[in-house]
């Protein structure tokens, strides 16, 4: 068989009614480059080493290409045109090749030695100059991800294993003061000359050695400010307060922090240096100190900020966990914008992963500068910003859509610093019962098992990359910094660690992040003795170095005792993931690491915990003359011109084009949609998600917002921050929750600070800005994040604080902030600032909890926290949403002006609270009035949602309306009352959870509410063994069960480019085949959703009823016409119940269900839709707010031909739908009107009674 073997390059291309990607390329060339192509052709390259050809013709429609999208072919002719090729820089992953190797090995092409890489042609017009042709690559090619391809070469380039010894830098004990200088800026560290000077003095006077090249670049990472906050750590030796109008406020808030910590640190106080750490935290240990943070668990382990909360289920009282956690990747994002964002998330996603617990809820803040900005502004040496910032939306929504993480509040803050270097935050949520985490510390003769991903040179320098000033040269020497992320792999973590066998076997878990091996490992118990030959590597010629500070993505190190090794990696395995023994613990203070039987670390832990050398700087907190202004923008005293360019200014405008491409419902918890109203035009300024319960019913909640704004930021970072904190806590107010209960985690991002005191003196006075409003409000911030390496070149990012706040609730508190209705009263409540513009906080609090009491006694129904644009923006908001007009009735009221800590509400009744002011009544129309003028609300909505349309288009682009779209016709049918000849009181579901599955949950949990007996089977794929044993459990499965669910995710990342390629492959297998034909055959049901409903199509299973080949002509799903991920709730109307899923509903029923998906965009011939209606095999179409069936791609999300949106086979039997009916529940999506109750799963399971 061996001699059969060969090398193969085959291309892939989309039939050009299809190529989405190819129209939106083009299109982006034109308005970029200031172009006029009038074609252009994307090719997909496979190349294809070590495989019989048979076996890859087998494969060409099943794993490459689909028979009515693509065309593949082994030869393409390429002269006399103008083209390139691209391919992913070797060693980083590449989760297409991996997912084609994937789907090889479930048609038993397995051979050890296949491998495949892929690669993109771009064939432009042959016409096209030298000049915009190379203008076009340089547009397209970030050589920090991609690099041009070969296409005259075939070759596999394998890497050989690494055998050259690390090297020992000879004489470095001895070097003097220049060549320790010489010596760190030729390696690249990011350390300082003290650091550098610090070791050499540890090896010659403790070791009495030379270092190794591992042992240098582990001291850099594990010091790193990445890692070790060395910035925060700085002793700060003198401060001072420069004169001007704030310097009495400043020195005051200084003095109570002294105050502060005499009271905290006692008799320490003489050990405890001043730092911006001790300021950061001073007030989380004074608090609890007095008893008032009760709630906070204290452990040494903890990797996120956690909780104790107590749950009601079913009547029932339980101690939970509730976690949260920020994490920036800005450096990475800006150099590699889509790796940089998604690992930003999976990163923040890993951090409470590692406590044990299920994250189920995301907020994403970004920094960007003018995204509108012409591309031949762009700085030399960056990216262009429109590029950046829409490549880091898509890595960041691709990683969380994947892993299964609701993203319900996302927004990008505006400032022309952020061009120095983009901000990129993730803030991450999670929660597990208390009883399921066990913490422990290591003891001798404990192992440490590497889980998950396998290692790679991605990330090598990723945390002293971060912690470096960068400038025009950077970015090409930072390619190995970005991690690749694994989305897939996250997930199996996740399901892994929700199991509580597994995790009451873990005594102490880290996840890789930043450092890799060497600080995952090594920061887990003070003796180590680390085998890096043990490690499981992505490819070979590792060296031991990369191998020790890797940060490849979606690994955990996890510590057990040495007899719970046996179990923890069988129940490891049966989630599909691989672990691995690779490191002991030991009584000796030492971390060793062996490598090809060397020892090439060893260093003490006492040394390793020094964190360098201890560094001294001095502050001075700079000040102004003039006050700060809460507002810049210039007025012109025309309302309706001042309204105007209010609605379209960047931090205004309508963002929902961009968070529409992140998934808000996953997980079925999501309280408030992104926008809420009838016309979900309202945004929510909070993250509001029930907690993860598996089982049971709940309305245990927890809720987040976050504040800050850059230009008052910039003014007086000490304003900035205490302004964040009220406008983080207002919006929590306004949500309806206990503001007495928020705990908050800052962000702090800054730049470089070098030994300049009045650089100092910016986080100085922002960290005592945080610190006066923590005081204030007596609650604390119990964890943060910072990155203090914000300047290139000259520029630097604006002082940012960003203050997160998050509450345990319950989903009955929450309100939403859209109007419900005419005739009501809308009040504004505006805290009142001293002379140094700063609120009496303690009065603050007491109005808040009057306000608060107005919300839970149903007084308020909406409420919203003032932002940066006033008074204005908030009535136009809250009226978008329903459309809702109102008349403005208050004079003597700067409406434009941003009062942080300020509130509007609505209420039915007049209200009885002396702080609010009545300003104006909704009424029936659809305009805004004041005084003699009437805007009209449709006029000011188009306005707003236009200026960022350009780069976040809300719905589809005009290039992509000149498509044919069929007309829409409907037929209805009577109800077929169904029953199956067998009954069951419980019938059997089988759920199968594929490499990328992420709806089992949800699936799971409204089969069991329905009746069922509901099982969900992972489909393992380690090995060709672990494939033979999957399949033939699930055909086992499949032949007890009643009901085959094939539900929503990404299996295999809908990869090869193409989704539900994977489940399709395992539903031809003929064992897999003859088991759901089998189904069929006794009465049995199938139903899928997305993910499920692209294989049902791709398999065959519709509309035809069974598994069988397709032809041209087959329907098929492919890519959303906007080119984009889609998550929004949009009407559906039933048009057929001739179904068993479907009998309950009466024709024409509408239903708001939730829509999240990339490949939605229905395709078929018009005599196959002809027939299908004649069939009754059309259930469920788009429709409009009126329940007409439409093709408007607001309400037709994807684009699908005749508003399709589910098909049933011939019998009804077989259902397939892209909306997710099993996100339902109570008090969700609470902004949004409609039916969101369509319940085909209490109907499946009555069929077999």
């Amino acid at each position: 068989m061996g001699d059969l073997m060969a090398n193969f390059r085959i291309f892939v291309e989309k039939k050009p009614q299809f190529n989405i990607e190819a129209m939106h390329l083009l299109e982006s060339f034109n308005k970029n480059l200031h172009l006029n192509l009038t074609k252009l052709r994307i090719l997909n390259v496979y190349d294809i080493f070590n495989i019989d050809a048979n076996e890859l013709k087998r494969a060409e429609n099943i794993v490459f290409a689909e028979v009515p999208l693509d065309d593949l072919s082994y030869e393409l002719k390429l002269e006399n045109s103008r083209h390139f090729a691209v391919e992913p820089l070797p060693g980083q992953y590449d989760q297409r090749a991996d997912s084609a190797l994937q789907a090889l090995n479930l048609l038993s092409i397995n051979n050890p030695k296949l491998t495949l890489t892929t690669g993109k042609i771009i064939i432009l017009d042959a016409e096209l100059n030298d000049k915009d042709f190379n203008a076009i690559k340089h547009f397209y090619i970030n050589p920090l991800e991609t690099q041009e391809k070969d296409l005259s070469q075939l070759v596999n380039h394998e890497q050989t294993p690494d055998i050259t010894p690390v090297p020992i830098y000879d004489g470095f004990i001895e070097f003097n003061a220049q060549q320790l200088a010489t010596f760190r800026r030729e390696h690249g560290l990011a350390m300082t000359d003290n650091d550098l000077q610090c070791i050499q003095n540890y090896f010659a006077t403790t070791e009495q050695r030379d270092p190794s090249e591992t042992e240098i670049k582990v001291l850099d990472t594990y010091w790193s400010d990445h890692c070790r906050h060395t910035t925060f750590e700085t002793h700060l030796e003198k401060i001072e307060f420069a004169k001007g109008k704030y310097q009495q406020v400043f020195q005051a808030v200084f003095e109570n922090y002294l105050t502060s910590r005499k009271q905290v640190h006692g008799s320490k106080l003489d050990k405890k240096p001043v730092t911006m750490m001790d300021l950061a935290t001073i007030c989380g240990k004074q608090l609890r100190a007095d008893g008032k943070l009760a709630d906070v668990e204290i452990s040494d382990e903890i990797n996120a900020c956690s909780l104790f909360v107590d749950v009601q289920i079913d009547g029932k009282t339980e101690t939970w966990s509730l976690q949260f956690k920020n994490e920036t990747h800005n450096h990475p994002t800006e150099i590699e914008p889509f790796g940089g964002a998604s690992t930003c998330v999976g990163g923040a996603i890993r951090d409470p992963l590692s406590g044990r617990s299920y994250v189920y809820q995301a907020m994403r803040v970004s920094g960007a500068a003018n995204p509108l900005e012409a591309i031949e502004d762009t700085l030399a040496g960056k990216l262009p910003q429109s590029i950046i910032t829409t490549k880091a939306a898509h890595g960041f929504s691709s990683y969380g859509n994947q892993i299964g993480l609701a993203t319900t509040h996302v927004k990008e803050i505006y400032h022309s610093g952020y061009k120095a270097k983009r901000m990129e935050v993730g803030m991450v949520v999670a929660a597990v019962p208390y009883a399921n985490i066990r913490r422990e510390q290591p003891a001798a003769g404990d192992v440490v098992i590497l889980l998950g991903g396998a290692t790679g040179r991605d990330g090598c320098g990723g945390a002293t990359g971060s912690s470096k000033e960068h400038d025009i040269n950077s970015a090409a020497q930072c390619s190995a910094e970005v991690q690749k992320g694994n989305p897939i792999v996250e997930r199996k973590i996740q399901r892994l660690f929700r199991n509580p066998e597994v995790t009451q076997l873990i005594k102490k878990c880290n996840d890789f992040g930043a450092g890799g091996v060497s600080v995952a490992i090594g920061e887990l118990a003070d003796g180590l003795e680390i085998n890096l030959d043990l490690v499981p590597t992505k490819y070979n010629g590792l060296s031991g170095t990369e191998l020790a500070i890797s940060e490849s993505q979606e690994r955990m190190a996890v510590v057990v005792a040495a007899n719970d090794v046996a179990k923890f990696i069988s129940l490891s395995e049966n989630e599909n993931l691989t672990a691995v023994v690779v490191a002991s613990v030991t009584s000796d203070a030492r971390v060793t690491m062996q490598w090809h039987g060397k020892t090439i670390v060893s260093l003490s832990r006492e040394f390793l915990n020094t964190n360098g050398a201890s560094s001294s700087a001095q502050v001075c907190v700079a000040d102004t003359v003039a006050a700060v202004k809460f507002s810049q923008r210039n007025l012109s005293g025309d309302f309706s011109q001042d309204y105007t360019s209010l609605v379209q200014e960047l931090n205004v405008c309508s963002q929902q084009g961009l968070s529409d491409m992140f998934d808000a419902t996953i997980g079925a918890s999501t309280i408030l949609m992104p926008f809420g109203g009838k016309y979900q035009l309202t945004p929510s300024q909070v993250s509001a998600q029930k907690l993860p319960i598996l089982s049971g019913a709940s309305d245990a909640a927890s809720v987040a917002s976050f504040g800050y704004d850059p230009e008052l930021s910039s003014q007086s970072p000490f304003h900035g921050a205490v302004y964040a904190v009220v406008d983080s806590v207002a919006k929590i107010v306004a949500s309806g929750a206990n503001h007495q209960k928020i705990r908050f985690s800052f962000q702090e991002y800054f730049e470089r600070l070098g030994q300049d005191p009045q650089k100092w003196g910016k986080p100085f006075a922002a960290l005592l800005g945080a610190y006066h409003a923590q005081q204030g409000f007596g609650l604390a911030a119990i964890g943060g994040k910072d990155s203090m390496s914000g300047t290139f070149n000259d520029l630097n990012v604006p002082p940012t604080l960003i203050s997160f706040a998050l509450a345990p609730t319950d989903a009955t508190q929450i309100i939403s902030a859209e109007f419900k209705a005419a005739n009501n009263y809308v009040y504004v409540y505006l805290p009142q600032q001293d002379k140094h513009q700063m609120l009496d906080l303690a009065k603050l609090r007491i109005d808040y909890t009057q306000i608060s009491e107005l919300i839970h006694h149903g007084q308020i129904n909406a409420a919203r926290a003032i932002g940066t644009g006033g008074i204005a923006e908030a009535l136009f908001l809250m009226a978008c949403g329903n459309k809702i007009g109102l008349n403005i009735q208050s004079n003597d009221i700067d409406l434009f002006q941003a009062s942080y800590g300020g509130l509007v509400i609505a209420s039915e009744t007049e209200l009885q609270f002396a702080k609010l002011k009545l300003i104006a009544t909704t009424n029936s129309t659809t305009n805004i009035s004041y005084q003699e003028y009437d805007l009209a609300l449709d006029d000011l909505i188009q306005i707003w949602q236009a200026k960022l349309a350009p780069v976040f288009p809300l719905t589809t682009s005009a290039v992509n309306v000149e498509l044919d779209l069929p007309q829409i016709t409907t037929i209805a049918n009577n109800a077929m009352s169904v029953k199956s000849a067998q009954k069951f009181a419980q019938p059997r579901v089988i759920i199968p959870v594929f490499p990328g599955t992420n709806c089992e949950y949800d699936s799971l949990r409204v089969f069991e509410n329905a009746g069922a007996h509901a099982s969900s089977l992972v489909f393992n794929n380690l090995s060709p063994q672990k494939i033979t044993e999957s399949l033939d459990m699930l055909a086992q499965a499949i032949n007890n069960s009643q009901i085959l669910m094939l539900p929503g995710g990404f299996s295999a990342g809908d990869e090869p480019d193409g989704s539900a390629k994977f489940i399709a492959t395992i539903l031809r297998n003929e064992q897999i085949k003859a088991a759901v034909h089998g189904l069929l055959a006794r009465d049995g049901l199938i139903l899928g959703v997305c993910n499920g409903f692209q294989a049902l199509i791709k398999s065959g299973l519709l509309p035809y009823g069974e598994i069988c080949a397709l032809s041209n002509e087959a329907p098929t799903l492919t890519y959303n016409l906007i080119g984009r991920h889609i998550s929004r709730v949009v009407p559906t109307k039933l048009v057929n119940n001739q179904s068993p899923w479907l009998n309950s509903f009466a024709v024409g029923d509408v239903k708001h269900i939730a829509m999240s998906h990339g490949e939605g965009r229905l395709i078929m011939r018009p005599e196959l839709h002809r027939e299908l209606l004649q069939n009754g095999q059309v259930a469920c179409q788009y429709s409009d707010l009126n329940g007409v069936e439409t093709l408007d791609p607001y309400f037709n999300p994807n684009g699908s031909d005749y508003a399709i949106e589910a098909l049933t086979s011939l019998d009804g039997r077989i259902l397939g739908k892209m909306g997710h009916s099993e996100r339902m529940g109570d008090n969700l999506y609470k902004n949004i009107a409609g039916d969101k109750q369509q319940d085909i799963f209490t109907n499946g399971v009555n069929y077999f009674k």
